[in-house]
């Protein structure tokens, strides 16, 4: 059920609505700075927020697909749940500090911090880069570093002056929205490359949010696949988050 699992916490783990993605065309030279605020500033805005998602994965073993039911509060809660006819297979609750999901196939659940969902994308992921992922937003953060900027086409290429040892991240950002378009984590000594890709987004009560969002984790000669497909998204509806691990289930350990 490790499928349902991940799939639950994306990686984790949207209205028929105008899709955009970067037009082709010359794009201005700018600062890293001013590319930076910009795609600050074209993080969507909404206080709770419910899509419906359909989760495909790969791994060199299966493939599956699935439709799950995500909410969130913005910079607090991400809820998820994956059910066939009704039927709950799996919930994930992830806080600011916490980790939560249990399964009822295998009976099994976790309770605890973001070790189980870093060691599954092989970086270090904590809750403001889970969603920053879902909204299409850099899970860098900018503020520790300085970068560079360079125009790779209809897009902008920002990456660090000094990269830390052993891991080497770059993104690239669509020059007319300033949305990511690919980051990229990687790890050679280890042989993990981490790399998150949109491709088209929609428009959403005026912000910008992802359509597609694929996800490729891999490790030496092994490798994940995650693609989510946004196919509702409802910004500022009220909604709860139902969790409680049911009695009787076995705890995973790490």
């Amino acid at each position: 059920m490790k499928y349902y699992t991940l799939a639950l916490l994306c990686t984790i783990l949207f209205t028929a609505c105008k899709g955009t993605k970067g037009i082709t065309g010359e794009t201005k030279n700018l600062t890293a700075k001013n590319i930076v605020a910009a795609h600050l500033k074209a993080a969507p805005e909404f206080n709770t927020m419910a899509a419906r998602v359909l989760v495909q994965y790969e791994d060199d073993k299966k493939q599956q697909s699935i439709t799950i039911s995500l909410r969130m509060e913005k910079d607090r809660v991400i809820w998820m749940k994956a059910s066939i006819l009704g039927i709950t297979l799996a919930k994930a609750m992830i806080t600011t500090d916490r980790v939560q999901y249990y399964e009822t196939v295998g009976n099994t659940y976790f309770d605890g911090d973001f070790s189980l969902l870093s060691d599954w994308l092989g970086t270090e992921i904590d809750f403001q880069k889970a969603q920053s992922i879902l909204l299409g937003q850099s899970i860098f953060n900018f503020e520790n570093g300085k970068y560079t900027a360079e125009v790779l086409g209809d897009k902008y290429k920002l990456q660090p002056n000094e990269q830390p040892f052993n891991f080497i991240h770059s993104l690239l950002l669509f020059s007319d929205t300033f949305k990511i378009a690919s980051e990229t984590l990687s790890q050679p000594d280890n042989g993990r490359i981490l790399n998150i890709r949109y491709n088209t987004y929609q428009v959403v009560e005026g912000s910008l949010y992802p359509s597609e969002i694929h996800v490729l984790a891999s490790e030496n000669d092994s490798a994940t696949k995650i693609n989510l497909t946004y196919r509702k998204i409802e910004p500022n509806v009220s909604i709860g988050f139902p969790f409680t691990i049911p009695e009787g289930y076995s705890e995973i350990q790490l």
